[in-house]
């Protein structure tokens, strides 16, 4: 049976918009991704659901096969023509294609109750596969559970500026116990003093390594022994437990524009992960909004650097080696887009996401848009 699903996307000719030198036909092939699919018709692949769901005819949006054929039918149509349907449907993102650049972080309010590794086998400064750490905050626990070994490497804290531009938002790189030292930070937001409008978001934890308990408290002995497992990276004393998730990552993303626009200034770039500043594409990022701003996984936003601001010196007749400081004598200069990044993980106050593509390096206070925004 030959059924033609038409789609008609004059009625979203505002917001979707097909390329120039889009195919007149694909047919669908097994490893595509519905975002590789409509990067192929459209200018804006995040805007895949409002093709799809705009065909009643189509009873899930999301299930488009192996030899199906995406066509162009007339110039203002789409059509998925079915093939056999042998396989299994194509997805979104699959986590198989992402989950090599993923880094395993968790945002958490508190690590002061966590367990931790006390010491190391032999008196080692740091564990690796195969050996042994001590632990304590694990009384109780029977041989066999098994632990995330995590890290807790920055601290994140946002200062709300009322009236002015944009918030502030503190990163704090934390020391082996998960304290923030005196010269830690970021200057600027370091100086600003606690108030009722300073918010602290969360610590951030890195996973580390897995292992399992081989020995409780017992016989006087007041730390549990945990036995690291095949893979991951080092363990030093510090690092906290958490129990061993089930899922820690969805298995598929469906890329979406964001359901609700925050403020300008309210969701930046806070960290990339593994660099000091600057990041590109396939780095993981984190962003200063999570669940309470309306973001899930599969969020789509557009990435900008804030545009500066400069003095005029032409027309303030300023020399060139001469400059203002106060802001009313500086101009504004445009924001620059820099790339587009999706929500893999996301915690009540802070996100990760993955930079899907980027035309120039993504950093450390990147203002986070609707992936539409013009400007």
């Amino acid at each position: 049976m030959l059924a033609a699903a038409l789609l008609t996307v004059a009625t979203y000719a505002a917001a979707v918009e097909l390329r120039g030198d889009h195919p007149d036909s694909y047919v669908v092939k097994r490893g595509d991704t519905l975002w590789d699919i409509s990067a192929r018709f459209l200018k804006k692949p995040w805007l895949w659901p409002e093709i799809w769901q705009a065909n009643p005819q189509i009873k899930n949006p999301h299930l488009i096969y192996p030899g199906d054929v995406v066509s162009l039918a007339y110039l203002d149509r789409v059509a998925v023509q079915p093939g056999a349907r042998s396989e299994s449907p194509v997805n979104a993102v699959p986590l198989a294609e992402i989950e090599p650049f993923l880094k395993d972080m968790r945002i958490v309010s508190d690590i002061s109750n966590l367990p931790y590794v006390v010491g190391l086998e032999d008196g080692h400064m740091r564990g690796i596969s195969g050996q042994v750490v001590y632990v304590r905050g694990l009384e109780g626990v029977a041989p066999g559970q098994r632990y995330l070994v995590v890290r807790a490497e920055k601290r994140y804290r946002m200062v709300e500026r009322a009236g002015m531009c944009c918030d502030l938002f503190q990163t704090q790189d934390l020391d082996a116990r998960g304290r923030a030292g005196l010269d830690d930070g970021t200057l600027w937001s370091n100086a600003v003093f606690p108030s009722k409008n300073t918010e602290f978001l969360g610590y951030e934890l890195v996973t580390q390594a897995t292992g399992t308990v081989t020995r409780g408290e017992v016989a006087g002995i007041q730390a549990s022994t945990l036995l690291l497992g095949a893979e991951g990276r080092d363990v030093r004393a510090g690092d906290r437990l958490l129990p061993v998730e089930a899922k820690p990552y969805d298995l598929q993303f469906f890329p979406h524009p964001p359901r609700q626009q925050a403020d300008y200034g309210r969701l930046t770039v806070m960290s990339v992960a593994d660099h000091d500043k600057f990041g590109g594409t396939r780095d993981v990022i984190a962003i200063s909004g999570g669940a309470r701003e309306g973001i899930d996984n599969g969020t789509v936003f557009s990435l900008w650097k804030r545009g500066d601001s400069v003095t005029d010196k032409v027309k303030d007749g300023l020399d060139a080696n001469e400059d203002l400081t106060l802001s009313e004598h500086k101009v504004r200069l445009p924001d620059e887009f820099a790339g587009h990044a999706m929500v893999f993980r996301t915690f009540d106050n802070v996100s990760y996401a993955l930079v899907m593509s980027s035309i120039k390096p993504v950093r450390i206070g990147d203002e986070l848009k609707h992936p539409d925004a013009p400007y």
